[in-house]
């Protein structure tokens, strides 16, 4: 008989949207007329870009073709045409990158979850609390010892390092998920010396970098000198170009950034995780790399900006709200997320019922994103307009009674 990891074991029953489908499927069962408004869960509404369908159908019909028809990809991380068009978009930013520094994946939540596999298991962890569950969660599965980083009201939800403490694995996300902060160069220069120090390397979710609206704000880690040997960049095309649904975004891990083995051996992170994919991963299909090769054209980025600003005022209308009530807030600015205060003091869970029953609005009760999250709650712009402001009038209604 097998015995199984029972570091699983360790986990909550249900990941965070399991329990929150699980309290709405029972509310709509017992309200079958309710106008349930979702603005929870961060998936986008707007169908992807035409030049984006475009080229993916131009890509399925190569499949058709004997001439042009493709197979395996030959490394597994994705076509040239592609990785060329990423580098071409980091240099606006002044960040040079060759095509072997740059992977292509099914979602940047693959390769955060994965990437920890070349990691030994008795590495000590940093997690920002609040964050997205699944960084903690895929670290539990393998047993490290995590230690939390508080991001609260007083530093605006950006963590900072305690150069007393050490640690090897650090993960940041900036626009943060799910408070929509923000990390500046500055701030990040103090997290790269922190890994310098402790010889820790930097998982960095840059999903939301999109929605970057203010000059100063690195919509990249490696804008920041040193961290091409400390850090690893992550993004997605998921909320960038709303492929939630096709699956594609992709790794950063710079030549330069290295570990020593326990045999004094310099190892290539690069390399490791080569070998990692090779075993595990085959690559994402080719008509989705045409589709988003066709994001970082010039049509392409104005096409999805289109998009972007859409959910960008979604934001400011539920920005717009809070401030009208008075309600403690961060996000919305640089990010498609509002996270405030629960008003009246209340639980995240209980604001989260409070909500569900009177209003029929869903959200996010922050208390799911870690223990520095209760008391607080995440909406999403990633909704319809109208429903949008119909949320935010039930909203205020609830609150002003």
């Amino acid at each position: 008989m097998p015995t199984i990891n029972e570091n699983f074991l360790k986990l909550e029953k249900n990941y965070l949207f399991i329990n929150i489908a699980k309290k709405v499927n029972a509310f709509l069962k017992e309200n079958p007329d309710a106008k349930l408004i979702r603005m929870g869960i961060g998936d986008v509404t707007l169908p992807i870009a035409p030049i984006c369908v475009e080229a993916m159908k131009k890509g399925a019909e190569e499949m058709g073709i004997k001439e042009t028809f493709k197979g395996y990809e030959d490394s597994g991380t994705g076509y040239d045409f592609l990785k060329q068009a990423i580098a071409d978009y980091y240099q606006q930013y002044g960040v040079t990158l060759s095509l072997d520094e740059i992977r292509v994946n099914d979602g940047a939540k693959s390769d955060c979850g994965n990437i920890v596999d070349i990691f030994g298991n008795d590495k000590i962890v940093i997690v920002t609390d609040p964050a997205n569950p699944f960084y903690v969660d895929s670290n539990k599965m393998n047993g490290r010892t995590i230690i939390y980083a508080n991001s609260n009201e007083e530093n605006g939800f950006a963590a900072m390092p305690d150069f007393s403490v050490h640690a090897d694995l650090i993960y940041l996300c900036s626009p943060n998920n799910p408070t929509g902060s923000v990390y500046t160069k500055e701030q990040l220069k103090v997290w790269i010396n922190y890994a310098k120090q402790n010889q820790a390397i930097i998982i960095y979710d840059a999903a939301y970098e999109a929605f970057i609206t203010q000059p100063d704000i690195p919509h990249s880690i490696f804008e920041i000198e040193g961290a091409k040997t400390c850090a690893i960049e992550m993004c997605s095309l998921s909320k960038t170009a709303g492929f939630t649904g096709m699956r594609c975004g992709y790794t950063v891990i710079p030549n330069e950034l290295t570990v020593t083995a326990s045999d004094g051996t310099t190892v290539s992170i690069s390399q490791l995780w080569g070998r990692r994919q090779g075993s595990k991963f085959n690559g994402v299909s080719y008509p989705v790399q045409c589709a988003a090769a066709a994001v970082f054209t010039k049509e392409g980025r104005k096409q999805i900006q289109k998009n972007i600003a859409y959910y960008q005022e979604n934001a400011a209308i539920i920005s717009r709200t809070m401030d009208e009530l008075g309600i403690k807030y961060t996000g919305g600015i640089n990010s498609p997320y509002i996270w405030f205060q629960c008003p009246n003091q209340m639980s995240s869970w209980e604001f989260f019922d409070e909500m569900l029953h009177k209003i029929a609005v869903v959200g996010t009760p922050g208390e799911g994103f870690g223990k520095n999250g209760d008391g607080w709650f995440r909406l999403t712009a990633f909704g319809d307009r109208d429903l949008t402001i119909e949320a935010m009038e039930r909203f205020k209604n609830m609150l002003k009674k």
